[in-house]
């Protein structure tokens, strides 16, 4: 007997003894339905043709498919560990989690992280702490502009509604009022989910220029207009690539297009809607700065400006040079790391392209004070920030403010399920299912948005205190320690290779990414120019350690 088809001998035996039993009238004709079936759903696997496992092991091999479906449930409920990154651990959840609920979330019996493993990180504390009296730290964006914007230091980062549900984007911009910070609409565009509390917006506008384009799909000014003097939304930003998945379209068919959706991106009913991999109203440097003046002008002096995961180098030198040549500057730029999320990247893009955040953050920081631009441009950031620890460190790399996405799915009810992409998430957060959505409870959820934002802030300004400072803002690479070894740790300082004002102008490069690429870098052009001044070195790195 082959031990492979066990289970539907058993199966078998066990129809044949129940029918002989409903003959002699001792049992109901119910008992041999069910092996009969499981007889049937044998046999049937025997000879199917798409799965080999079930060939030979025609009904305990459903059991195998059955645990794989469920082993992200399994792995992160009983064997993944508090400290385990996938991509987020059970501590970055707890923590979101409590802090939202309003819960303490003090840690008992110690750290759980390994201090002495390599890429521990930590702030050095004064002997002399701070007292600072508020904790809503706030920086100024376009503060030249008719409409500047004073945004929190920390923020919900792009989600389009489609990709999360209404319930969600209810419960996030419910919370963004409450506590007075902004909410990044993503490229889905402005819908009435995001109208409906009045939180502050800051309306994103991609490839494909959802609500404010033409039939065709081109940017069109007028339904721009028409949106963007919302007194709602307080910024613009355009979107040139996202971390997730940086130089990559994307394409929502028609089965998903819902009436709510096709109105607010304002596109048909019935067809696939494409978002096109890049930009059709401009194609270089300096038609980019062009679109955000003209961008700036139809919002009434709105601050306007971009976000981009830092794919090539030499295409932000590029963006810099411009700058520096038209004196056309953008108010903000958003910094995504290739940390981000989606449920709709290739697996390619997702573990592959793109910069991280750090990298990213450090070239965009050095190339504008390299060119006498930073102190006009505010850099935001965005890519797994979740903690004040995130924040701090982000900041003093050189971002002026912070975006969180998952973070703020978490606060929501997010179990990571890892659904996000098959309408199927269980807590209603990334799915357009309306019996699903009504999992949250928009009142409910709106609280623990406000609630994780209140009481990270809270956590930050006792970090900024415990360091001596003033201010988020007042990080600096000097105040973050790296361990590199068990036995080797270094200032975030001594690590990073930061220029200063001017350097690029003066021709102090400084650093390998720059000596290769700023030459060939052309405010006209986002290619790179074919001369060579010098002979590249080995390396491209952006960071480097100091000689």
């Amino acid at each position: 007997m082959q031990s492979r088809y066990f289970a539907l001998y058993i199966a078998l035996i066990t129809f044949i003894a129940t029918s002989v039993a409903v003959v002699a009238g001792k049992i109901s004709y119910f008992w041999p339905a069910i092996p009969l079936f499981f007889s049937i759903w044998g046999c049937y696997n025997l000879f199917q043709r798409h799965h080999s496992i079930l060939r030979n092991y025609p009904i305990i091999g459903h059991f195998r498919y059955a645990f794989e479906m469920i082993r992200p449930e399994i792995r992160q409920y009983f064997l993944e560990s508090d400290t385990e990154e996938q991509p987020f651990s059970r501590a970055q959840r707890s923590v979101v989690y409590q802090r939202a609920k309003n819960v303490p979330d003090g840690q008992a019996f110690g750290t759980k992280q390994d201090v002495k493993a390599p890429g521990h990180e930590w702030v050095t504390h004064s002997m002399i702490p701070s007292k600072i009296d508020g904790q809503d730290f706030r920086v100024i964006i376009g503060a030249s502009r008719e409409r500047p914007y004073s945004m929190s230091v920390f923020n919900i980062s792009a989600m389009s509604f489609g990709a999360l549900s209404a319930n969600a984007i209810r419960a996030l911009n419910w919370g963004a009022k409450m506590g007075n910070f902004a909410h990044d609409t993503g490229e889905g565009s402005v819908s009435k989910y995001h109208r409906q509390y009045g939180g502050d917006l800051v309306w994103e506008i991609g490839s494909g220029y959802f609500g404010c384009r033409n039939v065709d799909g081109t940017f069109s000014s007028t339904a721009f207009a028409r949106t963007a003097v919302d007194p709602q939304i307080k910024m613009i930003e355009i979107k040139l690539s996202q971390g997730a998945k940086p130089g990559h379209g994307g394409i929502l068919p028609a089965a998903k297009i819902t009436p709510e959706i096709a109105e607010a991106r304002g596109i048909p009913l019935g067809k696939d809607c494409i978002s096109p991999s890049s930009h059709s109203a401009f194609s270089t440097p300096l038609e980019l700065l062009y679109f955000i003046e003209h961008l700036r002008t139809m919002s009434g002096g709105k601050p306007t400006g971009f976000k981009l995961c830092i794919g090539h180098p030499w295409e932000f030198m590029a963006i810099a040079k411009a700058m520096y040549e038209t004196n056309i500057v953008p108010d903000f730029i958003v910094v995504d790391g290739a940390e981000g999320g989606t449920g709709a990247a290739p697996v390619e893009f997702t573990d592959h392209v793109g910069a991280p955040l750090q990298e990213g953050l450090l070239l965009v920081h050095n190339t504008l004070v390299g060119v006498g631009l930073r102190d006009r441009v505010k850099i935001g950031a965005s890519g797994k920030i979740i903690t004040a620890f995130d924040i701090a460190k982000t900041l003093a790399i050189g971002a002026d403010f912070c975006n969180s996405a998952r973070g703020f799915m978490f606060s929501i009810g997010c179990v990571q399920a890892a659904t996000c992409s098959n309408g199927q998430c269980p807590s209603g957060v990334a799915t357009q299912d309306p019996l699903r959505q009504r999992a949250i409870v928009v009142p409910d959820k709106g609280v623990r948005v406000a609630n994780f934002h209140r009481n990270t802030l809270h956590a930050l300004k006792e970090l900024v205190q415990a360091a001596g400072l003033q201010h988020p803002g007042d990080f600096k690479t000097h105040h973050i320690v790296r361990r590199i070894s068990k036995n080797e740790v270094h200032l975030l300082s001594n690590i990073l290779n930061h220029l200063k004002p001017n350097d690029l102008l003066n021709g102090h490069l400084k650093h390998s990414v720059y000596e290769i690429f700023w030459s060939r870098a052309s405010s006209k052009t986002f290619n790179l120019l074919a001369h060579e001044q010098k002979k590249p070195r080995k390396t491209t790195s952006i960071n480097t350690r100091r000689k």
